[in-house]
């Protein structure tokens, strides 16, 4: 995380300017126009003396979805966070409460993406009694409850679907509900929380209401 942080400095960004900025980005992507095909070294050099990102992203593992890529975001604009299943465990709450705290972004984005093997490995493991190694066994738990409210019924590609979106929606829950973030609500501080997926076959990515 390092010790040349800026966190004391107030945010640049509210948290709906940082989420407009994210869809402009990813429309860029979209259309061929990305703006960072490369990095200048006086851009590396004045990022050493701290990071100021203006969003927090929970995203997958998955090697096919590079938040910084899909939202065509620089070195230093975006703090990612990304574990198989984007879900919530202690590291990764204490890595959130990390970026509250030093950091001050106000928007935190739960990025969630089609076809997340993840997911797909708890649907096996609620509704189709497939165990899994032991700590993917542990990782899978953190997203079982997402899991409740599916109809297990649906083919196995729209109960996908309907997994990623709900893990996502899940995922974003704990975060509103924990201590940490209403206590920045109690302090008035302008945060927001947002879900998204991201479709791997289109590149867009599908921001949740």
């Amino acid at each position: 995380m390092g010790t040349h942080e800026t966190g004391d400095h107030p945010p640049e960004y509210t948290a709906a300017q940082a989420l407009a900025r994210l869809k402009r980005g990813n429309a860029r992507f979209l259309g061929g126009h990305a703006r960072f095909p490369t990095v200048q070294k006086d851009i590396l050099a004045h990022l050493a003396k701290g990071q100021r990102p203006f969003a927090t992203v929970l995203g997958c593992s998955d090697s096919r979805v590079p938040p910084e890529l899909v939202f065509d975001a620089s070195f230093g604009e975006l703090f990612v966070i990304r574990v198989a299943g984007n879900v919530l465990g202690p590291s990764i709450e204490g890595t959130l409460q990390y970026a509250s705290l030093h950091l001050h972004t106000r928007l935190l984005l739960v990025l969630g993406h089609e076809g997340c093997g993840a997911v797909e490995a708890a649907i096996a493991g609620r509704f189709h009694g497939v165990l899994h190694d032991r700590r993917i066994a542990l990782l899978l738990q953190e997203m079982d409850p997402a899991l409740d409210r599916l109809d297990q019924t649906l083919p196995a590609e729209a109960l996908l679907g309907a997994a990623v979106e709900a893990n996502v929606r899940w995922s974003l829950r704990q975060v509103i509900e924990s201590p940490e973030w209403k206590a920045r609500m109690a302090r008035g501080d302008a945060v927001q929380a947002v879900g998204a997926v991201y479709e791997i076959s289109t590149g867009r990515v599908r921001f949740l209401k």
